[in-house]
């Protein structure tokens, strides 16, 4: 039953700040690694482990929160997940070496994991059938908002203070969270009741699950890093990750009590939708990763400017997806703001893609501006619609269903972001070298501009001509870095293109009503 007044908001808040909560710590840390691998006395490499570990668990968990929450009932499950998060962040904060962060990092995924589909299910209880598009507005605006402001915190933190407090900042939000839960969240009816003796665990299921998803995580976190299939691990966990995922995908259509309920996935609105969340999974977590590369390492901003320069492209999304979700509920078509959120990303990554060394902080905010419109006006639409044609008992699975997408799709952007930088760098550097001929006058004339510079700032004649040669490599090697992060926003507006064909194949069909309301009972 939907929660009125007051308490309604209450429980908004809670739970899309559990979610923000999740997903800030998705990309808060990535701006910490260099800190953080001095801190601990170990190599860039070895602390992305941390990033890695907290993807891994969050994508594993995210498919099992149907069973979880059926199995703990939703209430307990939820406050259980906000403790584990906050336990863990509380120890990762205070870890003294990597595998100790690791290992709490991992925990931490876990519990902010649930907290992702169980928070939306928890949203949609709150509102009655005619607003559930309000529910998903306000839900998706902490899906965008979360990873957004991540790096704009975690630059902040790395800035002025010690890097455990991107940690050490989950604990009293945490402890809120877990007040107001305890509070104002109510028990569903089948709660009371719980009989886990008849609840059957599909051991077989979840094994299969963790170790198929888990590899493909890891392979996509880390191949880059290592080489893809030169690494031995990467080779491993590629034929593990082959062979557990068909065998998973067998036996949960095979088994009567399927983990994940994969039959869900018939039906044509979860399948469609489910890829354009993919997409836009890959388009929101590469963005934020591109972008801060580009201002930092190409224009030379620090953390914390990069950081505030998305502060205004947030504020634009937290504006307009109230204004998104009301237009739903009144009956707007969701393809409409879909194809509109499209092409605003599409027209986020064309400018991007025309930037430069001598891009200027208002270029990358109106981008910014756009990406933030688009992700308002395309994120409500498809969470509402992937879900609207579903039955109640089938909600469960479709939300965890589309959440685990859109992390899959975030690990796939950043997987093949970082490939395909690494692959158009060097292809950029051999280009821009082959340009470069002994004897060619302009070559000549910038080499001795720079050695003279050199030379006027007390280096001897010998070593101010080496340093010209090492100068105009690092230049060379900045440009072709600059024109790879170029390639990388046009590929993304590629994918985007391509998909968006796809946006009219999903039924414009508002959520049945006496559907909708059983599902408060049903879905969590």
């Amino acid at each position: 039953m939907a929660t009125t007044g007051f308490r309604r908001w209450i429980v908004v808040i809670t739970t899309v700040s559990a979610a923000i909560l999740e997903l800030i710590d998705t990309s808060i840390v990535n701006v910490g690694l260099t800190q953080m691998a001095g801190n601990l006395g170990v190599t860039i490499e070895d602390i992305s482990w941390v990033v890695t570990a907290y993807a891994i668990a969050n994508v594993i968990i995210i498919p099992m929160t149907g069973f979880l929450q059926q199995y703990f009932g939703r209430k307990t499950y939820y406050i259980g997940s906000i403790i584990l998060f906050t336990i863990a962040s509380y120890f990762c904060g205070i870890a003294d070496d990597l595998w100790t962060l690791v290992a709490f990092r991992f925990l931490q995924g876990i519990g902010g994991g649930a907290l992702l589909s169980t928070s939306q299910g928890i949203m949609y209880d709150s509102f009655p059938p005619n607003q559930r598009a309000i529910a998903s507005a306000v839900f998706g605006m902490g899906i965008v908002l979360g990873p957004t402001i991540g790096p704009t915190l975690g630059g902040y933190i790395i800035d002025n203070y010690h890097w455990s407090w991107m940690f050490f900042i989950n604990v009293p939000i945490g402890i809120l969270a877990m007040f107001l839960c305890m509070t104002f969240v109510e028990k569903q009816p089948n709660e009371f009741n719980i009989d886990r003796s008849r609840i059957k665990i599909d051991q077989i299921g979840i094994l299969l699950l963790a170790v198929g998803i888990g590899s493909l995580q890891y392979v996509l976190e880390r191949g880059e890093a290592d080489d893809w299939f030169d690494d031995r691990a990467i080779l491993y966990l590629t034929v593990v990750a082959v062979i557990s995922i068909p065998l998973f995908l067998w036996w949960e259509l095979k088994t009567d009590s399927p983990v994940m309920d994969l039959r869900v996935v018939k039906n044509q609105n979860l399948a469609v939708g489910s890829i354009l969340v993919f997409i836009i999974g890959y388009g929101l977590f590469t963005s934020i990763l591109l972008f801060p590369l580009f201002a930092q390492r190409i224009v030379g901003y620090t953390a914390t400017k990069t950081g505030n320069i998305l502060i205004p492209g947030g504020a634009i999304s937290l504006l307009m997806f109230p204004l998104v979700g009301r237009s739903l509920a009144n009956g707007v078509s969701p393809r409409l703001f879909g194809v509109l959120g499209y092409l605003s990303f599409i027209l986020f990554c064309y400018m991007m893609s025309n930037l430069n060394a001598d891009a200027g902080e208002s270029d990358f905010t109106w981008a910014l501006l756009v990406r933030g419109a688009g992700m308002a006006m395309i994120n409500a639409p498809l969470i509402n619609q992937s879900i609207s044609t579903l039955k109640p008992q089938e909600l469960p699975t479709g939300i965890a269903f589309t959440n685990m997408v859109r992390q899959l799709g975030g690990a796939f952007g950043v997987a093949i972001t970082n490939t395909y930088i690494a692959q158009r760098t060097a292809v950029h550097r051999n280009d821009l070298v082959s340009n470069l001929q002994a004897g060619d006058p302009l070559t000549t004339d910038r080499l001795n501009a720079l050695a003279q510079g050199l030379a006027a700032r007390g280096m001897n004649a010998m070593d101010a001509v080496t340093g010209a040669y090492k100068s105009l490599d690092g230049i060379i090697s900045k440009q072709a870095l600059m024109i790879s992060y170029l390639d990388t926003f046009r590929l993304a507006g590629l994918f985007f293109v391509v998909t968006l064909p796809l946006l009219f194949f999903m039924k414009n069909k508002k959520m049945d009503p006496a559907a909708a309301k059983a599902a408060a009972d049903a879905a969590h």
